[in-house]
């Protein structure tokens, strides 16, 4: 997300010079890693109820499909991911549109 910030300055400023508030910003960058991480939970998640036919035999005296275990690596994800966002969205809210469209 840092990078994609860093790529997209140019379009955040030009955004915020047409009106754009920093609030709207944030929830820019933040709905942006958000949609990404959700994509990798769906996708991990099908992806994990394939495999836990292949693991469930080795596993003693639990299921490889325990629901608590899927939602809590899922709230986990998503709770990382928007850790992750909160520092770049902070900065592209800084952004000023003035110097964004000079350096291009």
């Amino acid at each position: 997300m840092s990078y994609a910030v860093t790529d997209r300055t140019h379009e955040i400023g030009v955004r915020m010079a047409l009106g754009a508030r920093p609030a709207d910003v944030v929830r820019l960058v933040v709905g942006g890693g958000l949609a990404l991480a959700a994509g990798g939970v769906v996708a991990g998640f099908g992806l994990a109820l394939a495999a836990a036919l292949l693991v469930e035999p080795l596993l003693f005296d639990t299921s490889a499909r325990d629901p608590a275990v899927f939602a809590g690596v899922a709230v986990t994800l998503i709770t990382m991911a928007v850790l992750a966002t909160v520092p770049p969205a902070a900065r592209a809210r800084r952004v000023n549109p003035s110097d964004a469209m000079r350096a291009e």
